[in-house]
């Protein structure tokens, strides 16, 4: 096994954190964008709000999701009338 898996698995623990209004466990640490991958979402149909401040799509990936932090993440709907 390499030595960066090795302290990777060592580094990690579980988030309590805020999703949506509900409570959450996360394996952390970890970014919006792999908080976003582990739950299935795709990055490119949602708007996120990380501690109240609402995020842009680039800052995604470097946002670095903490202990008791607050994520709401918003789904956008395409429609209208036909």
């Amino acid at each position: 096994m390499h030595l960066d898996t090795k302290l990777a698995r060592i580094n990690v623990r579980n988030l309590h954190i805020t999703l949506n209004g509900d409570a959450h466990e996360v394996a952390g640490p970890l970014t919006v964008s792999e908080l976003l991958a582990q739950l299935q979402i795709d990055a490119r149909r949602v708007a996120v709000e990380h501690n109240l401040v609402v995020l842009k799509r680039d800052t995604f990936a470097t946002t670095v999701v903490r202990e008791g932090d607050e994520i709401e993440v918003v789904n956008f709907v395409g429609g209208g009338e036909n």
